[in-house]
Parts: C-alpha cells; structure tokens; sequence
C-alpha cells in the first residue's frame, strides 16, 4: 500500500509533427524515497475509460539517468542524458520495441522533494516518432507534515 505523502504534479508535452502537439497534465498524491543512491517516485496512473482501474508509476532517478516504470507493464523506459536506450513500452495491445534519446536531464531532487525535468525523443525502427519533454515536481503533503507534530 503506498503511503500517499507526497503532491506530484507531472506535465508531459509530445510533439508528433510541426502541427500536432499534445499536453497531459497530472496531479496526484503518492511517495517518494530514497533507497541507496536512487530516489523513488511512486503514484497512481487511472485508466481514462474505467477510472476504477489503476496502476502504480514508478520514477527511479539516479545520477544522470531516469527509468520509467509501470507495475504489471512491461514499460521501462530508460532516460540518460546524451544517450540512446532501445526500450520496452507496453502499447496495451502488446509490447513494442522504440528508441529513447534523452537530450536534457534536469535533476533538481532533494531530501523533502524538488522538480525533474526531461526532453527525450522516442523512435521506431530508427524513425522519429515523436519530441517529448516531461515536469516533475514532487513537495510533501501539508496535511502529513501536520500530523507530524
């Protein structure tokens, strides 16, 4: 069960042509901590069609290098700056193969939260699928810090 301690909000951008943009934007509750040199983002993702149905995102953010999770997915998409990863993105009608090239990974997390910061382009069979650039930030709950006197 996660401890919904934590605000997190995200907005993700994605360009797919000059004329077609898109913008999604999230705000939730969920966790956030530090195991080793990792820290954690933990949040719900609800299903647009059954908002019944949910399932946990994982952020792992490590030194210059992000890994996007999702529980029972096979999704992992690895962010390093400079890089390209061939990943596994989980299209719910079956996996797929694209390249993931970060061009700029911006790491602003401390102890209590902070923001992240990333613009990556996704690829299949080496053509460009689309631009992406996606907000962090993560600040404790007001509510959990009361409850802490």
């Amino acid at each position: 069960m996660l401890k919904d301690d934590y605000d997190i909000d995200i907005i993700g951008r994605q360009e797919y042509a000059p004329q077609e943009k898109g913008e999604i934007s999230l705000s939730t509750t969920g966790t956030y901590t530090q195991r080793g040199g990792a820290r954690f983002i933990a949040y719900k993702e609800y299903d647009q069609d059954d908002p019944k149905l949910a399932r946990t995102a994982v952020l792992k953010v490590e030194p210059g290098k992000v890994t996007m999770m999702r529980a029972g997915s096979t999704t992992r998409l690895i962010l390093e700056e400079g890089r390209r990863h061939l990943c596994l993105y989980d299209t719910g009608y079956g996996p797929l193969t694209v390249g993931v090239f970060t061009s700029e990974l911006h790491d602003a997390l401390k102890q209590k939260g902070g923001s992240l910061r990333i613009k990556y382009t996704l690829d299949i069979d080496s053509n460009l699928s689309s631009k992406n650039e996606i907000h962090v930030k993560v600040r404790p709950r007001k509510a959990s810090r009361l409850s802490d006197l």
